[in-house]
Formats: C-alpha cells, structure tokens, sequence
C-alpha cells in the first residue's frame, strides 16, 4: 500500500471522527485543533508499522487517530504553557477561546485518545496497548517537565538535553510504530526494535529542527530563525558553544543571551557567529547523521522483508532531509 494510500485512509479516520458534541464550548476547540492540519507523522507511523506486517491496515486506523489526538492534546497544552500565539499559522486554543478552555480541551482529547484505545483495539492486544501508552503519555509529561524546569538551570549538560527531547519528542513517534506492529503481530523482538527506530527518528528530528532554528532559510522554515536564540533556549547547539568556547566568549555569549538592547537580528548573528567558532554546525548534522544510522540498524533488524520498509524507510528519510 503506498503513501498515498495509508494518508487517505488516515484522512478519512480523522473526518469521520465524532470527539463529541455536547456542550460546544468544549468540544468546538478539539474539532478546530484536530483540523489544522500538520504532517500527520505519528498517526502515519502506526499505519506503517502495521504495514510491515499487512497490506490491509484498515482497523489499525483508530488506533492512529487515538496518537494523533494524543498528539495535539500536548499541543494545546504546550501552547498555553509557552504562551504562543499561533499554531500551524492560526491562533492557538488559548488565544481564540481561553486558557481554562484549553485546558479542559485538551483533559478531554487525552480521554478521548484512550477511548479509541478501549474501543478499537482487539482484546489479546489491548492490555499491552494501554500499559504502553500509559508509559509513553507519562514520559511525554516528564520531558516537557524538563523543558521547563531547563529554563532556569545554568548546569545543563548535553545528555540531560538529549534525554529531555527523547522523552517530549522521540517516545511518542517510538510508540507510534511500535502499536502499529503490535497490532498485526509483531514479535516482541521486532516491538522492541521498532520503538528504537523511532525513538532514534524523533531525537534527529528535534536536532534538525534545532539546527533549522538557526542555520535554516527564513522563507522555508516556517517561523523565525534564530527563536531558540532569542529566547537563550537550551539546546544541543547552546549548551555545546557553552562547553566549548574559550572562558572569554562563554563570558561574551551569556552577555549577549541576557542582553535586553540589542535588535534581534544583530543578536542572533552574533550569537551565530559564536557558534561559527566551534564549528557547532558540522558537530550537529554529524550527530544527526550518528543517532538517524543508529536508528536505522533497528530498523534493518525488524524480521520483515526489505521491501515492506521502502515506505516507512522514504518518510523517515524526507523528515531528516527536509529544510524546513
């Protein structure tokens, strides 16, 4: 089944989908988050894992729309915790209707999320759907927990960074495929090998898209480069430069971070060029390189035939080639 197929059947999943009606001012939201739109990769991810195992993964479809529920849940809470003003190019739920709103929108998508779970999920898998998501849900919760609590701490090392984005970013995308095997029988060697493989995705993915920030093309990223600069955001690119900079630039690149006169852009240049010095472009795609082949050995070990992974193999490829 191509690409094209599984984005269909998804597509269909998601305008067929009651997330219920009664009273509106709860409900309105979750409709207008679920149709904005974005790349849809987790959803799509379950698809493929199932696939690798079917050619016909039409009941694995519920199961994909529960993780994209879940996804946006965190989206509509993130956005109100981060305060932002737009999502997907449109106003946030917070910002259209209001943060108690939001809230309890998004308590009601993660309810939501288990019901397809319940609902949906033959029962000789079930027990073992829900233990893992519960775990990936929680995980998802403790690394956003860090991303905040990060905000304030001045000894952040890398690993804490790497281990920060595995568990907000990476577990959901690993769980993603590791359910969409489950549910067409994967062995527990190839589960085990799937939630690696994507686990290993989603860790490049956030190291590109904290690379974007700053080296990527304006007009193709999407939001503004040089954010993550702006807000003296810890990232593999910041806390690198930190370690590695001579005393004196540590001592010029904290002043630039805090100082509150300069315009943006001259910040960010100068930031950058910080960077430049240590060469923390190259050091970062070379990580990304590293953890995408890592990630990529477990894919090779799942006991499928090559030709049922092209099309998972394609996608994970067009996320760590994309430039924006």
């Amino acid at each position: 089944m191509p690409l094209s197929s599984l984005t269909q059947l998804l597509h269909h999943a998601l305008q067929t989908a009651d997330y219920g009606q009664e009273p509106p001012e709860l409900y309105d939201p979750v409709r207008y988050i679920m149709a904005l739109g974005g790349k849809r990769v987790r959803p799509l991810l379950v698809l493929l894992g199932a696939h690798l195992y079917a050619d016909d993964v039409t009941a694995v479809a519920p199961a994909a729309l529960a993780v994209e529920i879940f996804h946006n849940f965190t989206l509509v809470h993130d956005d109100l915790m981060d305060a932002a003003p737009l999502r997907r190019g449109q106003p946030t739920v917070h910002h259209r209707w209001n943060p108690n709103t939001a809230i309890l929108s998004g308590d009601v998508m993660l309810v939501r999320a288990y019901e397809q779970l319940f609902r949906h999920v033959p029962d000789q898998h079930l027990r073992r759907a829900l233990a893992l998501f519960s775990t990936c849900a929680a995980e998802v919760c403790e690394g956003q927990q860090l991303d905040m609590v990060f905000e304030t701490l001045t000894d952040v090392t890398v690993a804490d960074y790497l281990r920060m984005i595995r568990l907000k970013t990476a577990v959901l995308l690993g769980f993603a495929l590791e359910l969409g095997g489950i549910l067409q029988g994967a062995t527990d060697a190839d589960a085990a090998h799937l939630r690696a493989f994507g686990e290993g995705v989603g860790v490049a993915f956030q190291l590109r898209d904290d690379l974007l920030d700053v080296y990527g093309d304006a007009a193709t990223f999407g939001k503004q480069v040089g954010g993550d600069i702006l807000a003296a955001k810890k990232t593999f690119l910041l806390l690198t430069a930190q370690q590695q900079l001579p005393p004196a630039d540590q001592a010029q690149l904290a002043a630039l971070l805090a100082a509150t006169d300069l315009a943006s852009a001259e910040k960010v240049s100068r930031v950058t060029a910080l960077y430049d010095q240590v060469q923390i472009r190259p050091q970062t795609e070379a990580l990304i390189e590293r953890t995408y082949a890592d990630a990529l050995a477990h894919l090779d070990a799942v006991s499928v035939a090559a030709a049922r992974k092209i099309t998972l193999r394609h996608l994970t490829d067009e996320l760590m080639d994309r430039a924006s």
